[in-house]
């Protein structure tokens, strides 16, 4: 009766997957939000006020990775209810090679880490924009140069196998 009980105690991760898959659904929302919101009101087509396009490309790359953090919760909740729960029966013969299914924590770990690399990508993108108005001296785009290959080496040999 004890192990039953304590292998029944696994129904409560439920709960993380109903939590991430709901936070996930709430920042393709925001990020889907903050996209159409930039396209009426911060496009130079459509605001003769606004001359510079750097506002409306800051904001749909911010949403972008909106997007990709609500992809990594997607992935957890879809990870941690296949892990715990049960096997999702319709995407078992559909999707036997998508992103969602997953068969070991590792391979759950790998996959948000591909992602959270990603979005930090997105994130280092995100800064290099706001800083690029100040980039004077040859020295500051040969920095930028170096630390753009960085992170090209660096996912390269996250991924090679």
């Amino acid at each position: 009766m004890f192990e039953k009980g304590l292998w029944n105690l696994r129904y409560v991760v439920i709960l993380s997957v109903i939590l991430s898959i709901l936070a996930s659904i709430t920042l393709f929302m925001i990020g889907s939000w903050d996209i159409i919101y930039s396209i009426i009101f911060q496009n130079p087509l459509f605001n003769s006020e606004i001359t510079n396009n750097n506002d409306l490309l800051f904001k749909i790359i911010s949403s972008i990775d909106l997007f990709l953090i609500g992809i990594v919760l997607l992935i957890f909740g879809f990870g941690v209810y296949e892990l715990f729960i049960s096997e999702i029966d319709f995407a078992k013969d559909k999707f036997t090679n998508s992103t969602l299914k997953i068969n070991s924590l590792d391979q759950l770990k790998n996959k948000i880490i591909k992602v959270i690399i990603i979005v930090l990508i997105v994130k280092f993108f995100e800064k290099i924009l706001k800083l690029t108005p100040s980039f004077t001296t040859s020295i500051d785009i040969l920095y930028f140069g170096i630390s753009i290959l960085s992170i090209c080496i660096g996912y390269y040999l996250i991924n090679r196998k």
